[in-house]
């Protein structure tokens, strides 16, 4: 046998072993965070959308709160909140409400928030306390610097048609628990194998240099990194468990979680439509400078 196969065959192995124990420690976290999303979704969804419905117009900046708070509550992807969002604005909830539970909605869910328990109780924490505070800033932007001229451009918007009808509850649930699996499965099998192959081959140091050492530059690179590396909510918890475990400061992992799925491709997509030119560029702007903020702060803190 060639030394040069002795070498890869001790190199798959390695990898292996370290996919195999991330594997083992963060496997339960996704199973029951999609249980927990599924159930979120097919018993509880639509009374969270009527709750959002209900608001009393009358209660100004603690609505905006209350909108933040459910969209982190809700279970749809940004694909699913625009059309659902757009039946709030016919039915009358303002702008700066739903600018606020869009945001919200975008960062975090009930199932990414099990997903999060991952990485330890302060990075959980810091991601649902960040979430809802953006969720705010966005709503209280939009309520000064846009009054009654409205942001939001939904045109013919239909409040989509939900795919968890079977009469049988255990079925419903079952199927909608499949269409999660088959939806984030092979992002967090990926997720393991990116953050083995950094255990293997990615020294601790440069990490600790990269996002550790200079806490501002750490941020704003994590920041930036969160635009094209995030694709999944549950495939990068694997990558920003090793990475904490390397020196990543924690400060670094809110920027990331800020600006990952704020900058999704698939959630821009959306956004873009309902945003105009004008108003998607004061978006990004927005994320970028609310990372780097949120990062800053939580390094001093935390």
């Amino acid at each position: 046998m060639s030394p040069l196969l002795d070498t890869l065959k001790t190199e798959l192995a390695f990898i292996w072993y370290y996919f195999t124990v991330q594997l083992s420690q963060i496997f339960v976290y996704w199973i029951l965070g999609m249980v927990i999303g599924s159930l979120v979704s097919v018993f509880m969804k639509d009374r969270i959308h009527s709750a959002m419905r209900e608001l009393d117009t009358s209660s100004g900046i603690l609505g905006i709160a209350a909108a933040s708070a459910l969209g982190i509550a809700s279970p749809l992807c940004m694909y699913g909140t625009i059309p659902i969002a757009a039946s709030f604005s016919r039915s009358g909830v303002k702008d700066d409400w739903l600018a606020a539970f869009m945001m919200s909605s975008i960062l975090l869910n009930p199932q990414l928030i099990i997903y999060s328990a991952a990485l330890g109780t302060t990075a959980l924490a810091v991601r649902i306390v960040s979430c809802f505070v953006c969720g705010m800033a966005a709503g209280l932007l939009v309520h000064f610097l846009c009054g009654k001229k409205g942001y939001f451009s939904f045109g013919s918007f239909d409040e989509p048609k939900s795919r968890d009808t079977d009469p049988n509850l255990l079925l419903r649930f079952l199927k909608n628990l499949y269409r999660n699996v088959r939806a984030t499965g092979l992002y967090f099998a990926f997720g393991i194998l990116l953050s083995a192959l950094f255990q293997r081959y990615v020294p601790s140091s440069l990490m600790t240099r990269i996002f550790g050492g200079n806490e501002t530059f750490g941020v704003f690179m994590a920041a930036t990194v969160g635009v094209p590396l995030y694709a999944c909510g549950g495939g990068t918890i694997p990558l920003l468990r090793e990475w904490l475990s390397q020196g990543m400061s924690m400060g670094s992992a809110a920027a990331f979680m800020v600006t990952g799925p704020a900058t999704k491709i698939t959630n821009l997509g959306a956004l873009k439509i309902v945003l105009g030119n004008r108003n998607f560029i004061i978006y990004m702007v927005f994320v970028m400078l609310f990372a780097l903020l949120t990062g800053l702060v939580t390094d001093m803190i935390v």
